[in-house]
């Protein structure tokens, strides 16, 4: 259900992380795999793989009528473009900053120069950020609108006067040019302002995962893993629904039991899409029932 609402959208954060996962199989050398998540407007899904191969992506996003997918430039997510060919990849300025800086902290006599970069790019965040602000007032919008393309302008001047610069140096002309190659994916958010200029949403969704990679190191089997990234799945959904998680498994897992321990027939009310309003307004309530009582003797 969950996979199907997320082929229905048009819009997707996507990213994908480490998660061990300490069972033998035919063929895989090592325990690593990978985590992937995917974020659209109303479902977190999470998908364990023993590779980082872009077909994850590709069978993720195959049956949606394609859209928008917000990521960083790992060339998987730049297959799935390829190969689908309905799909438009927006890069992460996050990461395109991150060079910057780490290219200052690595080359102390560049760090002036990098330094700069990174205060372009803060500008094109505020500018940016101002012109959301006034979307529903068109004069406003045309205004911003227009200053902030004229702020990218200057930046593709810049990044282009820079790499014909002789004298620049190497660590600094590879940066330019990952810019430039990126740049139309980098520049998507200009014309769909609906589309974040970076992809934390989906590196906060992992946080949660990581947090747990780091406590209990991973999963001790294959179905153990692909629980995990169910439960990821679920629950983060609820959340993003501003659900109680609690609340929810608890009404879920009590249907489960009246139906002999199996799963109720129809979900839909457990979809946050599809139930009624007076049942999410429920649902998305704090749970006020205290714990049972611990009994120690």
């Amino acid at each position: 259900a969950l996979l199907s609402r997320l082929q229905s959208e048009n819009r997707w954060h996507a990213d994908e992380t480490r998660w061990m996962v300490f069972a033998e199989r035919e063929g895989k050398i090592g325990h690593r795999w990978y985590l992937w998540v995917f974020h659209s407007e109303s479902v977190i899904h999470f998908v364990l793989d023993p590779t980082r191969s872009a077909q994850v992506p590709i069978a993720e996003l195959s049956d949606s009528e394609g859209g928008i997918v917000i990521c960083d430039r790992y060339s998987g997510y730049q297959k799935l473009a390829r190969i689908l060919g309905t799909i438009l990849l927006a890069f992460c300025w996050a990461h395109q900053r991150r060079d910057f800086i780490e290219l200052a902290n690595a080359h102390p006599d560049l760090s002036g120069w990098a330094l700069s970069w990174v205060e372009r790019i803060g500008e094109l965040y505020h500018l940016n950020e101002a012109r959301l602000a006034v979307r529903a007032d068109p004069v406003q919008w045309a205004e911003r609108d227009d200053r902030l393309r004229q702020a990218v302008a200057q930046m593709t001047t810049e990044r282009a006067t820079g790499l014909a610069n002789p004298a620049l140096k190497a660590p600094a002309r590879k940066v330019l040019q990952s810019m430039q190659k990126h740049w139309s994916g980098l520049t998507v958010f200009v014309d769909h302002p609906e589309v974040p200029m970076d992809n934390n949403v989906a590196e906060r969704d992992q946080r949660g995962p990581v947090v747990a990679r780091k406590n209990f190191y991973g999963s001790g089997s294959e179905w153990a893993g692909a629980l995990a990234a169910r439960m990821f799945s679920l629950l983060m959904t609820m959340r993003l629904w501003g659900i109680n998680p609690r609340t929810w498994l608890t009404a879920y897992l009590e249907a489960c039991a009246a139906n002999g321990g199996q799963p109720p027939a129809c979900l839909s009310a457990f979809l946050p899409w599809t139930m009624s309003a007076d049942r999410l307004a429920q649902m998305r309530r704090v749970a006020v029932h205290p714990a049972d009582p611990i009994d120690s003797s």
